[in-house]
């Protein structure tokens, strides 16, 4: 990790041996990115492919075209929907259609301009287009700080998020913070929910620096945003350095998941953002942990720090326990009547376990769906 005092931002590397890659957070990084691209080698000698939501597009697609035109790029844009519903096989196949139609070869590229599920989808046609093209992550949104970073790209199936997937790393991650000051207030704290996820699994000094400045990170002050970005990034990237396919450390990126994607499921990807369901996830792994034994005190540091931040602890009351269980038996990390939980330890902190039985899930489940009533 270092700054990148020649582009005037900061720069994390996530080291891969052959196909390390840095991510650059900074101010103006958008109207600069031929440069950027070129520093990464992006060839302007074969056309890119540039995938978008319509809210996204809105603001920033024009100074990204600009950009890229000023590099001598050709760019064919495809625009989808704003939402979670956008990363599905139909709008996967929309995007290989226009790569097909565009001539998009080999040396081309993918952008992704937005947030997670553009990223997600964009990512996925970039690793499956003639088997594998290179493809950029340009976030625009707090949440992405997160999912940008790590190569893990997927569009959702009907019965479970992130079925249909692969693994595929950027070439780079470059993130403007200039796009966070066009989010809702809504989507701000959704995402800084993955900033404090960060510190819950890795580093007590930076949760307790997010509870000590979460109305600075919701009013998007930048000095503190930007230090915030940068930390997340920074457990991110070394974690998937030390564990790139998940095989085991990796793992505990996924606090708050379990329960947080089946809410999501259940929710049919629309009622609760990404980063909502993820915070009341987080609230119910803390008190699987006090079931297994730990001590109560995470439950209530856990819960105190995510409503600073204004995000619910309590699953909505209408959603079926049924058919939360019935969601999570359908994510990949259930296996044989048990399902893989991140359980907090400690603040900064947290095994991975595989021997959570239903019922135990069933009874957090039901005393969350409780304190919403």
């Amino acid at each position: 990790m270092d700054t990148n005092q020649s582009l005037g931002c900061r720069e994390l590397i996530v080291s891969l041996e052959d196909r390390s890659y840095p991510i650059w957070i900074g101010s103006g990084l958008l109207p600069r990115l031929s440069a950027l691209l070129l520093e990464r080698g992006i060839s302007n000698g074969s056309p890119l492919l540039l995938v978008s939501d319509e809210q996204v597009a809105k603001h920033h697609l024009a100074t990204v075209q600009q950009a890229l035109q000023e590099g001598g790029y050709n760019t064919v844009v495809h625009i989808v929907p704003s939402g979670e519903s956008s990363k599905s096989l139909t709008h996967y196949e929309a995007c290989m259609t226009t790569a097909i139609e565009a001539g998009l070869d080999r040396k081309s590229t993918v952008l992704a301009l937005g947030g997670g599920v553009v990223g997600d989808l964009a990512g996925f046609v970039a690793a499956t287009y003639m088997r594998g093209v290179k493809f950029i992550q340009l976030p625009t949104t707090i949440l992405a700080h997160d999912s940008s970073v790590g190569g893990k790209v997927a569009v959702n199936h009907a019965l479970a998020k992130n079925m249909i997937g692969a693994f595929h790393q950027p070439e780079a991650v470059i993130f403007d913070l200039e796009t966070l000051h066009t989010l809702p207030i809504r989507e701000v704290r959704a995402g800084l929910a993955e900033m404090i996820k960060h510190g819950l699994i890795w580093d007590e000094a930076f949760s307790d620096w997010c509870l000590e400045h979460a109305d600075d990170l919701v009013a998007l002050d930048q000095a503190k945003l930007a230090y915030g970005i940068y930390m997340g990034c920074n457990v991110k990237a070394q974690v998937v350095s030390k564990d790139e396919r998940e095989q085991n450390l990796r793992a505990i990126l996924n606090l708050g998941h379990t329960i947080g994607h089946a809410l999501e499921a259940v929710g049919q990807y629309g009622e609760l953002l990404h980063g909502e369901a993820i915070s009341i996830g987080m609230v119910g792994s803390a008190e699987l942990a006090v079931l297994l034994g730990e001590d109560s005190q995470l439950v209530t540091y856990t819960r105190r720090i995510l409503e600073a931040f204004g995000l619910p602890t309590s699953i909505p009351s209408h959603y079926d326990t049924d058919a939360i269980l019935s969601a999570m038996m359908h994510d990949k990390k259930f296996s044989g009547g048990r399902t893989t939980f991140v359980i907090p330890t400690a603040v900064g902190q947290v095994d991975i376990r595989h021997d959570i039985s239903i019922e135990l899930v069933r009874s957090v489940v039901d005393k969350l769906k409780g304190e919403s009533a």
